[in-house]
């Protein structure tokens, strides 16, 4: 690792912890179920990554999900519709999270080289600091505690703005960003990362383009599992991520290129 990077940031779900980010998941299937719209899997990670109101306000907007809120309540939802449901989700999702905090396989061993090295380590994340409340301990239980920790509604607005990361990095006291790099399994952690100038780097076995835990990842075929891994990879490289990687076990050596890269005056992609 070379000092030339400040900075790494990190997010939650897919990407450091719960292997297929199930937790959101399972979260948003039980809230909409509970206010009689029932959602699928697949409507729930359209706009995983976004802070939580904005994302029940996404899921709301999508068509089929407006026609089966009309038929069940009568008339279209309205903000505050958004607001009671992302007060009811808290609860839900923080129950998710405990049960999906485990580390990624491979975690541990890149915070422990990143701290080796003496590069800072951030977060950021589509969750609220009450949703966190169970799995930072949890995450520190298994050696995972990052310098600084930045959640939904903590800036004015959530990803795919820069916000989010430019408090993490101004909490740090690193800059510029083009120095420091984000890593997310979303699309708009992506759109995050470029939008704050930094180098950006997609985790796609692991997150939510492909969305299964380890132990199911791996019992697929491989051609099957090959086929899945590559379509999530896909999107994240048309949201520009400037590195594809299966997950943060694969990090270090992306980080070494990413510093080669910085010393010698590159930049991220714009």
């Amino acid at each position: 690792m070379t000092s030339a990077i400040k900075a790494v940031v990190f997010d939650w779900a897919g990407t450091m912890i719960d292997h297929g980010s199930r937790a959101p998941v399972e979260a948003l299937l039980r809230l909409f179920d509970h206010a009689g719209v029932p959602i699928l899997e697949s409507e729930a990670r359209i706009d995983m990554g976004r802070a939580k109101r904005d994302h029940i306000r996404a899921i709301l907007a999508q068509p089929r999900v407006a026609a089966a809120w009309r038929e069940a309540h009568g008339a279209a939802s309205t903000e505050a519709d958004v607001d009671r449901l992302h007060d009811a989700v808290a609860p839900i999702m923080r129950e998710a999270a405990r049960d999906c905090a485990t580390l990624i396989p491979g975690a541990l061993d890149l915070v422990e080289r990143l701290r080796g090295a003496g590069v800072p380590i951030a977060s950021c994340t589509g969750y609220t600091r009450e949703m966190m409340a169970d799995i930072l301990p949890m995450a520190a239980a298994q050696g995972y505690t990052p310098d600084v920790v930045v959640c939904s509604g903590e800036t004015a607005e959530g990803r795919p703005s820069p916000l989010m990361l430019w408090k993490a990095l101004g909490d740090l006291r690193v800059w510029p960003a083009r120095a420091c790099v984000k890593i997310d399994d979303a699309v708009v952690g992506i759109g995050e990362g470029r939008a704050a100038g930094s180098w950006t780097v997609g985790v796609a076995a692991s997150g939510n383009g492909v969305g299964l835990t380890y132990d199911e990842l791996l019992a697929l075929p491989c051609d099957e599992r090959a086929e899945q891994v590559g379509h999530a990879a896909a999107a994240l490289r048309d949201a520009g991520a400037d590195y594809v990687i299966d997950s943060v076990a694969d990090l270090w050596p992306v980080l070494d290129d990413i510093g080669l890269r910085i010393t010698a005056g590159e930049r991220p992609a714009a």
